[in-house]
């Protein structure tokens, strides 16, 4: 039975930025069950506030994540792994709640098996150039459950992506660039301010222009474009009766930023 925890995983809120840390430092940010459960609540936490627009998820320590614990969560993998109430899965691929609002993740060190599958989850990824990446349950007896089965060869293409899930080699920031992965590369240090940055920026879009573009895309996505397409009319409807639009509109006959109120 999944019990729900919030230890091992920091939250702030700034302004509109929700900030989620893994914080099991001393053990290089493996998930056991607690860490599974922590993340979930968090993601939960972010969603159900409504002063929250984008989260930026990083890592406490030198390390984002060494990837599942074999041995202190190996209930995970006989008895399977449920969404705690009140929680979201971050994964995308378990039965549960989903976030509907930007998640951008930040990763340095190691990357590791599930770390990879949050980041192919996610919407936006960043790296520091220190990071290392690796997909290596193959070499334990097991398989990417996680998701990386279903979205690596989206983003990497077939080959690419069984190069990696089928040896369970280890790649750098460089490759994971080139696959797709991630979307910049930076050092460490500029690591998180970078991500907090770019969560900001979004933040300060339309809201409700956001979740529709948000929506739509992970629509086409998961559910496919002709799923995505049927759904466009009633989406641009809602949007062009929004007093968001409206403000967009003022804006930008007196050349000023929009001010949004997501309604």
């Amino acid at each position: 039975m999944n019990q729900p925890s919030s230890s091992r995983v920091s939250r702030e809120r700034r302004g509109h930025v929700f900030l989620i840390g893994l914080d099991r430092v001393a053990k290089r940010n493996a998930f056991d069950l607690d860490l599974l459960n922590a993340l979930s609540l968090a993601y939960g936490e972010f969603e159900a506030d409504s002063e929250a627009r984008v989260a930026v998820v990083f890592a406490h320590g030198e390390h984002f994540t060494a990837g599942l614990d074999l041995v202190n969560a190996s209930v995970t993998l006989s008895d399977g792994w449920q969404v705690p109430p009140g929680g979201c899965d971050p994964w995308a691929v378990f039965a549960g709640p989903r976030v509907s609002k930007p998640v951008i993740v930040a990763a340095q060190g190691y990357c590791l098996t599930i770390g990879i599958e949050l980041m192919l989850a996610a919407d936006i990824n960043l790296c520091a150039s220190n990071t290392r990446f690796a997909q290596m349950e193959v070499q334990r007896g097991i398989f990417p459950f996680g998701g990386a089965t279903l979205r690596l060869h989206q983003v990497a293409g077939w080959g690419n992506a069984m190069r990696w899930l089928l040896t369970g080699d280890e790649f750098d920031a460089r490759d994971a660039l080139h696959l797709g992965l991630v979307q910049e590369v930076m050092a460490s240090e500029d690591l998180l301010p970078r991500a907090i940055e770019l969560a900001e920026r979004i933040a300060r879009q339309a809201p409700l222009g956001v979740q529709a573009t948000l929506m739509s895309a992970r629509q086409a996505r998961y559910e496919g474009e002709t799923a995505a397409a049927q759904a466009l009319p009633q989406l641009v409807k809602k949007l062009m009766a929004s007093e968001d639009v409206k403000e967009g509109v003022r804006s930008m006959v007196e050349r000023r930023p929009g001010i949004f109120k997501g309604c």
